[in-house]
């Protein structure tokens, strides 16, 4: 089996080459970029299988880079940043990340989390067979075979996580979960107190499927207890 090719972005040369070698230890195939420039041109001549991106970086940073790949590819993101507070971790996860680990951090949690994005959005993408894998309610389709997502026919960009969190709940439609469940079973990784990961996907998620995420049709949330596709 072929091994992923992963694209690491950071303007700190120590940091990209130590990633790299880490990286290259578990046999993946790495590209490495300085600026977010360098990683729109890398990403528009070949295709990628994650990205570990730098959020403070010249030229384009991060946050911009990232909303520029998320107009033509669903790839991982993992995004690193110095920056610890709440508000940058949302910004970065709303934007269209799919993970967040701040500076300094241990290279072997980042290969954890690597692998698990990797998993992930290998087993999103997985061929099934069997028209019992397309999904329907009112408008929304989802075809799980292709790993897409449609409203009146018209095909909804997910990440893979907002794809994720939609599929885990709509397969288990009125069941509520978690939200340290859905962060167990979707990002494949223990859940740590006051993490808010999975309330900002769930927001992005609803602001891309329902007609007013503040009224939902399709994601509910259920006040102290977690969240829940359709109503009872």
């Amino acid at each position: 089996m072929e091994q992923a090719k992963i694209l690491v972005v950071d303007d700190e040369k120590e940091i990209r080459d130590l990633v790299g070698i880490y990286l290259r230890n578990e046999g993946y195939e790495v590209i490495l970029a300085g600026t977010g420039l360098e990683a729109l041109k890398v990403i528009g001549e070949q295709e990628v299988d994650l990205i570990v991106l730098d959020v403070m970086m010249p030229e384009v940073n991060g946050i911009d880079a990232c909303m520029e790949i998320r107009k033509n590819s669903n790839v991982p993101i993992i995004m690193l940043s110095a920056k610890t507070e709440d508000i940058d971790k949302i910004m970065g996860l709303s934007v269209g990340a799919d993970d967040y680990l701040a500076k300094p951090f241990n290279p072997l949690e980042l290969i954890a989390r690597v692998k698990a994005q990797l998993r992930r959005f290998t087993k999103l993408n997985a061929f099934s067979k069997g028209k019992e894998n397309i999904l329907e309610e009112d408008e929304l389709t989802m075809d799980l075979e292709a790993g897409k997502v449609y409203k009146s026919g018209i095909e909804i960009p997910l990440t893979p996580t907002e794809y994720g969190i939609l599929k885990l709940l709509w397969v288990n439609k009125g069941i509520t979960f978690k939200t340290e469940t859905i962060y167990e079973r979707v990002w494949g990784q223990p859940y740590f107190e006051n993490n808010n990961t999975v309330m900002v996907h769930i927001r992005k998620l609803r602001e891309k499927i329902e007609e007013n995420p503040r009224d939902p049709l399709y994601v509910f949330t259920v006040w102290g207890v977690g969240y829940k596709f359709g109503i009872d």
